[in-house]
This record gives C-alpha cells, structure tokens and sequence, in this order.
C-alpha cells in the first residue's frame, strides 16, 4: 500500500467533510524554485527548509511522512537539537499559507492531500510524457513530440531550485535526468520526422552541456550526417572518443561505434527517419491532390478502359506511364482525373497531382513541382536539398516501395516530365500535354481527339438538361457541330445556355452559325479553342469584356482585386462587380479571395482580344501603364512606412495612378511580399523605353525583396533586363539605376563582390552624366562596402566620406545615417574602436529619430560589432538582439542569420561557447541559399571556434577546412586566418 499514492475519496455536498474540501485554484511547483498559487496570486512559501519540507511532502504524492523521515530529508545524519520542533514550526506555517484541510496531520507525521488534478506541475509533466509515448507507440510522432515539448516546457531552471537537504539534492538529480530522457526522446523524433537541421543546433549545445552523455553524441552525429555534414559527425565520433578516454579510462559504448561505421560506409538507411523495431512505424502521409471529376463526365469509353488496362498493370512493372496528347480543349484533363479517380483503389499510398503550365510561357520548373511533391509525402522542408537531382533520387526513394498515382497535367514536353516520374515498381504516371511525347520513353502513347457526335450531344444534354434539348435536337446537333465537338467548346456552349433560360438551342444555333465569328478559328490545333472561348467573349456585357480583353495583358500569374481596379481604371468595388461574373461564366478562375487569374489559353485568348477590338489601341499601352503606376506608388509607400523622411521617393518618377496605403508596417510587409511575383513580372513587362524609368523606379523601391533573400534571384533577373534596355535606349538614368539594383543584389550575395564593384562603379559614373545625386550616393556607399569586405580599407573610407557628405547636400538623413554606420566597420576594421563605437551609435541615433525600425536594426548590428571588439559585451548584446527582433519581425533572413552569426561572436569573446555553437548553428540553418559562400565560410570560421571551445576539435577542424575551401575558391582574405587555425594540427 505505502509505495501507491493514495487518492482522496470524492465529497458528496451536505457531507460532513465539505468544511475541508479542497480548493482547486492550489497549485504548486517543484520543477523550478518550488513555489504555490492560489489562482494566479503566489503565496509564501518561507525559508529554503520550510520550502525543503513542502517539497518533500509533494513528491510523497499525498503519502504520509514521519518526522523522522521529514528530519532526516532535510539535514541528513546531523540534524539540529531542535529539528523535531522546527519541522512542527514549519507544517504550522505551511498550514496557514494553504487551504485548510491540504496540509493534514497523521500517525505523527504530514501529508499533503485532495490536490486538484493537474495541481503539481511534475505529475502534470509526468501525465503529458505517458500520453507522449502512448502517441508515439501508436505511430502518431507529430502528437507525441508535441506532448514531450509540453512537459519539457513544464521546467523553469533546475528543479528544486535553492532547496537544502539531501532528499531534496537526490530528487534534484532524479528530475534531471528525466529530462534529460525527456529530450532525448524528443530529440530522436525530430530525427524521426526529418527536422535534422534544426536539432544541430539544440544538440550542439546539449553535448556542450553534458559531454560524457553519449545518447546525445549520437543524436547529433547522426543529425549532423543527415544535414550532409558526414566530415562533422565522423568528428564528433573522434572528439567523444577521445574525451570518454580521458576523463574516464572507457571507449564509446557499441552503438556509438556501430554509427561511425554506418555513417563511414554511408549505409543508406541512414539517410530515412529511424524506426525503432520495438515500436510501429509512423504511419505514411497519403496526399489525395486529385482534382475532384466532373459530375457529368460523358463518353470516352474505349480510352477509360485502354488507360484503365495500363494503370491497373502497375503493380509488378516498373512503372506504367501514359501520356495524353491533343489539342487545347479537347478534354485531356478531364479524362485524366476521371481515370484517376477510377484507379485510386489500386494506388492505397497515396495520388499526387500538378499543373505543369505547360501552355503558358513560364511552365513550371521541375525542382519546385518536386519540392512540393516531397512535402506532400512528409518530407520536412528542412530535408528537401536543392538541387534538381537530388530532390529527384529523393523522390524516387520516397516513392520506393509505396504505390502511388502521380497526374502530371499540362506538361510542356518530356524534359520537364522525366525528374516527375516515380521510376518504382508499383507506381504510375499520368502525363497530359499539347504535344506527343515520342521522346518519353516507354510510355504509352494516346491521342486524344474530338468527341463522337453522340458523345458531344450526350454531353450538352447532361448540362443544358434533356427536357429543352428533346424539343429541339436538331439545333442542338448544329450547336456541337459548330463547336468542333470539341469538350470545352461544348461546355462553355451548353453552360451559357443553362444559365439563360429564356434563350432557346436555336438561338445560340444561330449566333454559332456566322461563320464570320465561327469557321476560321474551327480549322484546328488552338484555334478551336480559341473559338470556343470566342462564344462567351460575344456574350458578355460590353464592360465585362473590356475588363476581360484588358486583364489578360498583365504578364503575372494572378492578379490582385486592387490591381485588376488600376488596369481597368475603375474603383475596386466596380472592379469586383465586372470579375464575379467572368468567374461565373469559366473564364476567369478566382485563385483567392480577392485574386484572379486566368488559365493559361484563356490569357492568350484574351490578348489577342484586346489586339482585335480594343479602341483606341492606346488604351493596351495606358492599362499596362495604370498597373506599373498603381506598383509604383504602393511600393514607394511600403518603402516609407518601413524608412520614414528618407528622401528615395523624392527622386522617383511621378505616377496618374494612385497606389494602396497601409495603416500597418505588418500590413505593409504581407503585401509587399505576397505580390512580389506580380510586381515583378509587372516591372519586366514594362522593360522598354516609354515605361522604362517607371520600371527601373519600382524595382529600386522594392529592394527589400533582394534584401531579404526572398525574391533575390528573380529581382536579378529583372534588374539585368532593365539594364540592357536603358543601354540599347541611351538612358543614363535608367541604365544608372538598373546598375545599382544590381549592385546591391550582387554584393548581398557574398559571393559576386568584383561584379558589383564593376556596376557601383559604373552606376556612379552614369549618375554624373544623368545628373542624378541619390543613384551616385547609393552607388558610392555600396562600393564601399564592397571594399570593406575585400579588405581595402583606405578606399572604403573614401567612399563613405565621401559619400556622407553628398547624403548630407542632399538632405538625406537615413542615407547618411548608412553610411556613418557603414564608415564604423572601416574604423573598426582599422582599429579605431572608439570612433567606431562613436559612428555607429551617431548613426543609429539619427535612425532612431526618425522612427526608422528596420534601418534602426541595421544601426543596431552594426553599434553590436564596435561595442564587441570594443569589450563592451553586456550593451553589445542587447543591441543585436533588439537587431534580431525587428530583423525576424521584418521577414529580414539574410540579416537574422547575419545578426545570430554577431551574436556567436560576442559570446565567443564572452568565452561562452555553447551559447556561441547554439547561435552560429542556428545562422547556418538562416543563411543556407541565401548570403553566398563569403558569409557562409565567416559563420563556419566561428562555428569551428565554438566548438573548438565546448571540447570538440574534431568538428572544429572539420568547419575551418570547409571553411578554408569556400574562401580560396573566392580569393578572400580570410582564408589567412582558417591557416592560422588549421596550422596546429596540420603540424601534427
């Protein structure tokens, strides 16, 4: 009975007991200082013995203690004469604090009863732990990492924090170690579920922490070969090798010797989530992307069954694939998901699905269609890799040993399709395209043709209904005849007539019979689409089709409602009155709430529209114009909400279209980022020379996009053509402009320093000609920072002089603020600490004053690294991690990873390495794809240090000589320095 926790009978209300029932607003803690609440109010819990006694009556569990066993838990084998008496002092002091009947007396001791549930916040982790490892015996490891969390979250420091007496000193060591496996087990999950790359950081601090604990050397040499980090882990391995027989005589137990081994004959299972044979597999996401079939699916039979005969032989094969072939219109998708969605029993694991964009001009790229593949199997994007190749070698060993379907719909040609296909025995693709794919090896050809004029008349009965079309079949017969007998041409046909019932089939007979509207555009190939879309465009209402013909000539993939208002010239409201109805009638699709697009051919359809019967031709070239101007000026506001005063909107070109404006930096940032691709493909739209400067104009303003990293590649592209164009116009301005665009992105890059030193040059040279000051100083400040990260220091300085004083004619405090604070990296450089320290707080200073958050944090980062190298360590810190908010709050990657690696850095000089491993492991997982291999060797340059530091030079040399690799290849001069940490064991 004595080793059960007893648990108090419930009370019947009008018992006798009632008086002393408990209050369930107690609750208490031990996982932590040991402290109690009464609701949220905290109540005295006295001295540490008092609070020494309280503990151990909690960790009873409502069981009694003596006082014999209470005096020997709080002073061991010498007690005090008095401990008899101080342990009464100290129950009667408790009682009082507590709810009468909580703290009873019994048999000459204590106990502490009728808690409420959940009251002590260990059996409240102990409770979450059990139903953790029920979750994850039951396969379900996103539930049960979720329930360890909660309970790990449970401590506040060290239990039994500041509690004297050797019960309490025992318990303390208990409660360690059971988070201790409480992490771990949490740990080996996340290893389970693919998050690799975020578990290096935690473990490098934890093996830092806990050095002889080989559970976690294991974890992380194990995370680190996932991450693709095999020289690291192999040293990890080494460092706990050598660190066991130093401190403790032993070598690594088996299974830490089994892993090297796996890891240096890179055994391929351990590349897959580990499953502990003891427990079941989690269970496999299973996506369902099919689109759902239409209801009125008609004909088709002969090619159902011959697709149906292929899918169904999947299993001992391969891989079956059949590719659809025909025309625009002609039916492809439609009969690829009614296929599909017949053959799902034979594929249980799963059916994957994708719009190829095969028709448009932009098809999608293979590397992103597998990415979104490998997440819809359960591959954590952490563990996706970059490459097309090797996302698709992961995405066949996903697929292996599974079955399932994969649709790949409006495919361009075989090239884009080969890295899609499954390649395993049991799967199956479905490929629809324009055009035949002989090149597709082993596929399975079909082409796809018009309906039979059953089949067409069948389907047009389905949808108009068969009372109206038994009246007048004749009619109907003509109508899908004048369609072509083409599925979509049918549809659209059949559709618009359902929805008018006062129209009759021998009226819309009749408008199909004018073989002026008709017959040309019914020859074949695309222009039997194009006449089908030709029946809805004729019945639309006049402003219905000029909003139609005008928002297919914008390049994005979508279209926001307040974008699609500046193309048509009209209020948003008006705007979204003209688009439902084109949504309605299938000729507009509504992607979101408050955005359109078109599909791929019915853009097309739409321009050629416009260039048929839009009048005056003017009004393309002024609706295209209204758009960049409505990017223009919502952009320059975005760009003055996050850096108010600064003068960069002064010297843009002026707009006729008003822009949107935000009552928020957060709503100013959700948008910018969420029509970077339109705005963009706007600006690349407007590459010529009448709407050059404008184009030029949005992109400069739009430079949080490089900055960020987000769109960075893409705003490179657009910059690139910008430039070319202001060349080939003779636009100095233009080309000035393009020039510094792309010197940003090139020296943001870290990988491209002599390029953009080649533009900024070039850029300053044109602002002279084209009297533009701003572009100069932009220009000029780059270029000193670009000689600041080379090493030329006299020259940077120059520069920032220089650059410093042409901000302050002009009047630009923001921009003379950057280049004080970019003048303090070269006075740092040089030695010059206190001036340094001087400059950077000057320039965070004038930021501050004019509400710059943003600008601010760039102040901060950089007021961190003087104050650093100054010893100044307790302020440094404080300014990068106000940086780092603001930076993260700011969706500002590129410089969260930058302000975490600073952040390494002082706690490297503050001498604490695990902290300094924890930040620069979280940089490297920030900066990966973005910050270029100059920034990527600096973060592993003090990464090596840290762990250098926490006992494990292995790793430590495993980062300086990838690292060293990394600045070689660019010429950098930090490659010195990796020698100077390389040398010791090079000579050894």
């Amino acid at each position: 009975m004595d080793g059960e926790p007893r648990v108090p009978e419930q009370r019947r209300p009008g018992s006798s007991a009632d008086a002393a029932a408990p209050v369930t607003a107690l609750r208490f803690g031990v996982l932590g200082p040991v402290r109690a609440w009464r609701g949220e109010e905290p109540l005295p819990t006295g001295s540490p013995q008092q609070r020494a006694l309280l503990a151990a009556l909690l960790l009873r569990e409502g069981r009694t203690a003596t006082a014999a066993e209470l005096i020997d838990a709080l002073w061991g084998e010498e007690p005090p004469s008095q401990a008899l008496a101080a342990v009464r002092t100290y129950a009667s002091r408790l009682r009082k604090a507590l709810d009468a009947g909580v703290l009873v007396s019994e048999s000459g001791g204590y106990a502490i009863r009728g808690l409420g549930e959940g009251a002590l916040d260990l059996a409240r982790a102990q409770e979450l732990a059990a139903d953790g490892e029920k979750a994850r015996a039951a396969g379900d490891l996103c539930r049960a990492r979720e329930l360890l969390g909660r309970a790990l979250t449970l401590w506040d420091g060290e239990a039994l924090a500041g509690v004297p007496g050797p019960y309490a000193e025992a318990q303390r060591v208990r409660l360690e170690e059971w988070r201790l496996q409480l992490l771990e087990s949490r740990l080996d999950m996340d290893l389970e579920q693919g998050c690799h790359a975020e578990a290096v950081s935690e473990l490098t601090a934890l093996t830092a922490a806990h050095p002889l604990r080989e559970r976690l050397r294991e974890l992380l040499m194990l995370a680190l070969y996932r991450s693709g980090r095999q020289a690291e882990a192999l040293a990890v391995y080494a460092d706990t090798r050598r660190l066991l027989a130093d401190e403790l005589g032993v070598d690594p137990r088996p299974g830490l010797k089994e892993l090297q081994q796996r890891i240096l004959r890179a055994d391929p299972a351990l590349a897959e989530p580990s499953s502990p044979a003891a427990e079941p597999a989690a269970a496999p996401v299973r996506p369902a992307q099919l689109p759902a079939t239409v209801p009125d699916f008609t004909g088709r039979a002969s090619f159902v069954s011959e697709l149906s005969d292929v899918l169904s032989s999947a299993e001992g094969r391969v891989m079956a694939v059949s590719a659809l072939a025909g025309i625009g219109g002609v039916g492809k998708t439609t009969l690829a998901v009614h296929v599909a969605h017949q053959a799902r029993a034979a594929f249980p694991d799963g059916q994957l699905y994708v719009d190829l964009q095969g028709a448009g001009p932009r098809a999608a790229e293979p590397e992103t269609v597998l990415g979104s593949f490998l997440r819809a199997l359960g591959t954590a994007d952490t563990a996706i890799p970059d490459s097309l190749e090797e996302r698709a070698a992961l995405y066949r060993s996903v697929l292996d040993g599974r079955r399932v379907l994969v649709l790949l719909d409006n495919a361009r040609d075989a090239a884009q399709v080969r890295p899609l296909l499954p390649g395993t025995d049991g799967c199956a693709a479905l490929v629809t395209s324009r055009v035949r794919m002989v090149d597709l090896a082993g596929a399975h050809l079909v082409d796809l043709d018009v309906m039979s004029p059953e089949e067409a008349l069948a389907l047009f009965t389905k949808i108009v209904g068969a009372e109206r079309v038994a009246a007048e079949r004749e009619a109907a017969l003509d109508v899908v005849a004048a369609c072509g007998f083409l599925p979509l041409a049918i549809r659209i046909a059949a559709s618009r007539l359902a929805a008018r019932r006062t129209w009759t089939v021998s009226s819309l007979a009749a408008k199909l019979a004018d073989e002026r509207r008709r017959l040309d555009e019914l020859q074949a190939g695309d222009l039997a689409v194009k006449a089908t879309f030709e029946l809805g465009y004729k019945a639309l209402e006049p402003a219905q089709a000029r909003a139609f013909r005008l928002l297919g000539l914008a390049d994005g993939p979508d279209i926001s409602l307040a974008a699609a208002a500046a193309v048509l010239d009209l209020p948003v409201e008006d705007a979204e009155d003209l688009l439902e109805p084109l949504v309605d009638m299938s000729l507009l699709e509504s992607a979101a709430p408050g955005r359109y697009r078109f599909h791929d051919l019915v853009r097309l359809y739409a321009r050629a529209c416009a260039e048929r019967d839009e009048h005056p031709p003017g009004e393309r070239e002024a609706a295209l114009s209204r758009l960049l101007d409505f990017y223009l000026a919502t952009v320059s506001g975005v760009y003055l909400i996050e850096r108010p005063g600064d003068r960069l909107v002064d010297h843009l070109e002026r707009t006729t279209y008003p822009g949107l404006t935000f009552g928020s930096r957060r709503a100013a940032q959700d948008w910018l980022y969420s029509e970077a691709v339109c705005l963009l493909a706007a600006v690349r739209q407007a590459a010529r020379p009448d709407t050059l400067r404008r184009a030029v104009d949005v992109l400069w303003a739009a430079v949080d996009l490089a900055e960020s990293g987000a769109n960075s590649r893409e705003y490179e592209t657009v910059a690139a053509l910008l430039r070319d164009v202001a060349q080939h116009a003779g636009d100095p301005r233009s080309e000035g402009r393009a020039l510094t665009a792309l010197a940003f992105v090139h020296h943001i890059s870290g990988s491209r320093f002599d390029v953009a030193l080649q533009e900024a040059r070039r850029a300053t040279e044109l602002a002279g000609r084209a009297d533009d000051p701003l572009t100069g100083c932009w220009a000029s400040n780059i270029s000193g920072v670009v000689e600041l990260y080379q090493s030329r220091h006299d020259e940077g300085e120059a520069h920032f002089t220089a650059t410093i004083e042409n901000f302050r004619a002009l009047g630009d405090r923001p921009g003379e603020a950057s280049a004080l604070c970019n003048l303090s990296r070269i006075h740092l450089a040089t030695g010059r600490t206190a001036s340094a320290v001087a400059l950077a707080r000057q320039g965070t200073e004038m930021y501050d004053a004019m509400g710059h958050a943003l600008k601010g944090a760039n102040g901060r980062y950089a007021l961190g690294l003087a104050l650093t190298q100054s010893g100044q360590l307790t302020e440094a810190t404080a300014c990068l991690r106000e940086a780092l908010r603001v930076f993260r709050d700011s969706r500002q990657r590129l410089w969260e990873g930058m302000t975490l690696f600073r952040l390494a850095e002082v706690d490297l000089t503050a001498r604490r390495y695990a902290h300094a491993a924890a930040n620069a492991e979280t940089a490297l997982t920030l900066l990966r794809g973005i910050g270029g291999e100059w920034r990527h060797g600096n973060v592993l340059t003090v990464l090596g240090r840290a762990l250098d530091g926490i006992g494990q030079p292995g790793r430590a040399q495993v980062c300086w000589r990838e690292a060293l690799a990394l600045f070689e290849a660019l010429g950098a001069p930090e490659a010195l320095e990796v020698r100077g940490l390389l040398a010791p064991s090079a000579a050894a």
